[in-house]
């Protein structure tokens, strides 16, 4: 079989996501199944010919949204909003975080694109890899590939992008600066949480409802404390399942003919610019809140505002303890991650009424 030039540099692009994933370990669960799925589509293109099993994977899972909605049920089950519902008050850090959603959406419009294409283009913003791919296939589907490998890239180099803004914007005694724990919230509140949210959140934003209603639902399971079984189908099972089936398939999705374009190296630039930009914002927020509490509040917390659970906080967590090894910031900053998971999610909504209207 005659390989072009493009199919050519699609193998050596699928070959270095395999590297990256196996050797250097950044987001394997994802990057290995895309990076195989653009192997196997440039090397028998016929694999996502209509009928065939990817292509029917990719029809009925990623098309319809069933398994990025299915993932939202494991990320439910597997977050405790506990920290968040300790302290209320920082959702602000995690909604600030989202602004890189919206800056980017201008700048791509600036850019020539579409607003359903700058629209997709712009969750990659928030960090969230299945909301960013609910956004692509609804509203720029020929833009997938691209779209969904740089989200999670992004995602997994969080650990090198995040740490030179952090030190960049705060000053080293606010780095060191130590957080109190206060009194956990009871079982009945944790319970209560993620209906009230359901109800509230879809009550003022009906087309949230799929994907709110999903990821409450993971953490009912969680937080409920009867069905123990189901919650630890829906962390492992479940969401371990469909993110193989969706790696492959949107790997499957990075034809040469699509992936190699000057779109492509433009969404690379504004995930970048997305990503920088939620990222000042929550450290931004995070000062002013520094300010306010006296001092009380460390502002790295608010570089966690990004939706990509639990890593953000754990780059969070080694920036205060290099500063001050006795800095203990995980459950803070776990806490903004949260938040920042609800915001993401509100935004997808928001876009959907938006377009879909």
């Amino acid at each position: 079989m005659a390989f072009s030039i493009g199919n050519l540099a699609m193998i050596c692009i699928g070959s270095l996501l395999l590297y990256l994933a196996i050797s250097k370990k950044y987001e394997p669960y994802l990057l290995l199944p895309i990076g195989f799925g653009a192997l196997l589509v440039n090397l028998f293109p016929e694999v996502m010919a209509k009928g065939g099993f990817l292509s029917f994977l990719y029809t009925y899972g990623v098309l319809t949204d069933v398994f990025p909605y299915l993932i939202f049920i494991g990320i439910g089950a597997m977050i405790d909003f506990g920290a968040l519902l300790e302290r209320p008050y920082i959702l602000v850090m995690g909604g600030a975080a989202q602004f890189g959603i919206f800056f980017t959406l201008l700048a791509s419009i600036q850019l020539g694109f579409k607003l359903s294409e700058a629209s997709a283009i712009a969750m990659i913003g928030a960090m969230d890899g299945p909301s960013t791919i609910i956004m692509a296939t609804k509203f720029a589907p020929h833009l997938l590939g691209p779209i969904s490998v740089v989200a999670y890239s992004y995602m997994a180099l969080v650990p090198m992008i995040q740490p030179p803004i952090m030190r960049l914007l705060t000053t080293k005694k606010e780095r060191m600066t130590t957080m109190q724990y206060v009194k956990p919230v009871s079982q009945r509140v944790r319970v209560l949480f993620p209906v009230a949210t359901t109800l509230i959140i879809c009550y003022i934003l009906p087309s949230a409802t799929p994907i709110v209603g999903m990821l409450m639902l993971g953490n009912l399971l969680r937080e409920s404390g009867v069905v123990q079984k189901l919650m630890e189908v829906s962390q492992d099972t479940l969401a371990n399942t469909i993110t193989l089936f969706l790696g492959v398939t949107v790997g499957a999705t990075m034809d040469a003919s699509v992936f190699l374009s000057l779109q492509t190296i433009e969404i690379m630039i504004l995930g970048v610019v997305a990503f920088s930009i939620a990222t000042v914002m929550g450290l931004l927020i995070g000062k002013l809140m520094y300010r306010f509490s006296g001092g009380k509040i460390n502002p790295l917390i608010g570089a966690a505002g990004v939706s990509a659970y639990p890593m953000s906080a754990r780059v969070v967590q080694t920036e205060g303890q290099r500063e001050n090894p006795q800095n203990h910031l995980l459950m803070h900053a776990l806490a903004v991650n949260t938040g920042g998971q609800i915001a993401s999610v509100v935004a997808v909504g928001i876009f959907l009424a938006l377009l879909s209207g």
